[in-house]
């Protein structure tokens, strides 16, 4: 018996270091989970009525993130629907041509489309990851007002030597370890660079930033949106 438990006992470390050798065959690569952002700006000159998006809250398409006062925008979509119904009532007794009637309708329906955006909302399902102004502020045409990204799906870039491209390819599934909370990954290579560029300089050693590799896009699914933007990555590839 004893000599049967010490058999099984041998087996399973030899198990072990076994799947640790293989394991040491491959190399881990870091990199930054990043999301695919979406970046919402105003299309008027307006004061902030409300800012209902917040920080770290997650949304819905076609919800509404910031609202703005628009008091001129209001006043010119009431004038044209005023002037818009006279012409109707005009045209229907044939005394307004019918180049007065398209030119009324055509300013109602521009002041209509103006008033909607006083309402910013969501474009995708996604996360507010900043938001960028508060209530009472006056924005005008371009001014960012907050960010989203969805995280459902998020991606890292590494930079591999070119040995090891003949060992990659779009759709290849890898594993990726989070560090600091010991978590194992799977995900999936989306793009390898096509062309090689010097390995960008947050690289620690001298050695290491001077030479040619190639980035490769790993994308993860993220349903539970555990990865978050910024979070350090690394993913295991086979040596080159």
């Amino acid at each position: 018996m004893k000599k049967a438990i010490i058999a099984v006992v041998l087996v399973a470390a030899a198990g072990v270091l076994a799947v640790r050798f293989l394991r040491s065959r491959d190399f881990l690569y870091a990199g930054t989970i990043e999301a695919t952002e979406v970046d919402l700006s105003s299309r008027l000159t307006s004061v902030i009525s409300a800012f209902p998006a917040k920080e770290g809250r997650t949304v819905r398409q076609g919800e509404v993130l910031v609202n703005l006062a628009c008091e001129d925008q209001k006043l010119a979509a009431d004038i044209a629907a005023k002037d818009f119904k006279r012409a109707v009532e005009l045209r229907r007794t044939g005394s307004l041509p019918q180049e007065s009637y398209d030119r009324t309708l055509n300013k109602r329906e521009d002041a209509d489309l103006r008033l909607g955006w006083c309402s910013v909302a969501s474009p995708i399902d996604a996360t507010v990851l900043a938001t960028y102004h508060e209530p009472g502020e006056l924005v005008n045409p371009g001014t960012r007002l907050l960010t989203l990204a969805d995280l459902r799906e998020v991606w890292a870039l590494v930079y591999v030597p070119e040995t090891l491209l003949y060992k990659l390819k779009p759709g290849m599934e890898v594993e990726a370890e989070l560090p600091e909370v010991k978590r194992t990954l799977r995900g999936s290579i989306d793009h390898i660079n096509s062309e090689a560029e010097f390995t960008p300089k947050n690289v620690q050693t001298r050695q290491e930033r001077t030479r040619l590799v190639f980035g490769v896009k790993v994308t993860f699914p993220n349903p539970d949106t555990l990865l978050k933007p910024g979070m350090t990555v690394e993913v295991r590839l086979p040596k080159g």
